[in-house]
């Protein structure tokens, strides 16, 4: 009996099964394991005093020896002086530091080597060439190292975004979220409510199995439930807080609105630490809508300076208060500003399956309801996602991320 049971429950945690990996990286880039090796330059553009190069791919061994001299690998994970030339010609392009990442060891998980060139135009332009001359390389798509990555399990998709708004983040705050997301803190959270489901899922279906066996332990249902109970607060309560998050990594929209003269413009020029708004006594000064970001404590936020709301005397003061009227609208109508709509999508989707655990009448659409609500929580780190969703996720990074 307790071999079917233990059958039960490695079924149960396998649950949905993970995607294939894509076939394409946005503009019909092959996926990982293809057997193509890309490159681009992951440092910013213009003119710097290094930037980064790097390539991915089982390619990237044969383009380190190609560029370099002496032709051996570095040691890995070791920086390296070296001296780059052109394949081709022979010509030397600069002294660079090289670094060796053999995969699985490394960012995406492939063999991956990086080129640390002196950052100016020419240097750069140089390098790159040089790697497209190489059999088997060609440049990267916009997130195609980070797909890759994922694509081979060295990131989750969460860790993925949060990679995103690190890289994105403007303020202390937005940096510190951006962190804790890529250390997986919401991967790990969304796991262990998965475990809690799985458990939940293998006391059902033994049950079903084995109800009438009376070596079968006692509560096993009972048990379920109270995982269910336990898991239906933890959801409500991360739900609850979830725009928290959403209104920090977007920024809140600050609308300064009142009557004439009365502090608004100064208010304004004292948030953002410069004259963004003429000040003066005379009423109707600000005709227009300003606007200007600001850090407030680590917190982005936009500010609007508005035109004072009363009856205006002109038509020009008219149009502003009318401006300033239509950016102080009820916050509470319309849809909400959520930049991940899709983690709060699946966990009401979770909650929302439990519900139907509760209210079924038959184990079998039970234990249903619970590969249901096990699905939404795994969708969020990665599995089971779609082709188009991970390429809208992807799309916002820079090429040679």
């Amino acid at each position: 009996m307790w071999r079917g049971l233990w059958t039960l429950v490695a079924r149960a945690a396998r649950g949905p099964r993970s995607p294939r990996p894509c076939t394409r990286q946005g503009s019909g880039a092959p996926a990982p394991g293809s057997g193509a090796t890309v490159f681009a330059l992951s440092s910013g553009q213009g003119r710097c005093g290094i930037a980064v190069i790097r390539t991915s791919g089982p390619a990237s061994g044969q383009a380190l020896r190609s560029l370099t001299a002496p032709r051996d690998l570095p040691p890995a994970r070791k920086a390296c002086l070296r001296l780059l030339s052109d394949p081709r010609s022979g010509e030397p392009l600069d002294r660079a530091l090289v670094l060796w990442f053999p995969g699985p060891q490394s960012f995406t998980g492939e063999d991956c080597a990086e080129f640390h060139v002196h950052g100016g135009p020419a240097v750069v332009s140089g390098v790159l060439q040089a790697l497209g001359s190489v059999p088997g390389l060609r440049p990267a798509e916009a997130g195609e190292f980070t797909r890759r990555a994922f694509a081979l399990g060295k990131l989750s998709l969460t860790e993925v975004e949060g990679l995103a708004d690190l890289i994105h983040a403007e303020t202390e705050a937005q940096r510190r979220q951006a962190l804790r997301q890529l250390d997986g803190e919401l991967s790990h959270l969304c796991r262990g409510w998965a475990e809690t489901l799985t458990k939940a899922l293998a006391h059902v279906e033994a049950y079903i199995d084995f109800g009438e066996d009376d070596n079968l332990e006692e509560g096993i249902l009972d048990r379920a439930d109270s995982e269910v109970r336990e898991l239906e607060v933890a959801l409500g309560a991360h739900l609850r807080d979830a725009r928290r998050g959403q209104r920090l990594r977007s920024g809140a929209h600050v609308v300064v609105a009142g009557p004439p003269n009365a502090g608004k413009s100064s208010l304004v020029n004292l948030l953002s630490r410069k004259p963004v708004s003429i000040v003066s006594p005379e009423p109707g000064t600000t005709r227009d809508v300003l606007e200007t970001p600001v850090d407030l404590a680590g917190f982005p936020a936009l500010l609007s300076d508005t035109a004072g709301v009363r009856e205006g005397v002109g038509p020009v003061e008219q149009e502003g208060v009318r401006r300033a009227q239509k950016r102080c609208g009820d916050p509470s109508t319309g849809p909400p500003l959520l930049t991940r709509a899709r983690h709060q999508h699946h966990l009401q989707g979770c909650l929302d399956a439990l519900g139907h655990y509760k209210q079924a009448k038959d184990l079998a659409l039970a234990a249903e309801a619970l590969r249901v609500a096990r699905g939404h929580l795994t969708r969020i780190t990665g599995g089971g996602g779609t082709e188009e969703i991970l390429d809208i996720i992807f799309q916002d990074f820079c090429v040679g991320k």
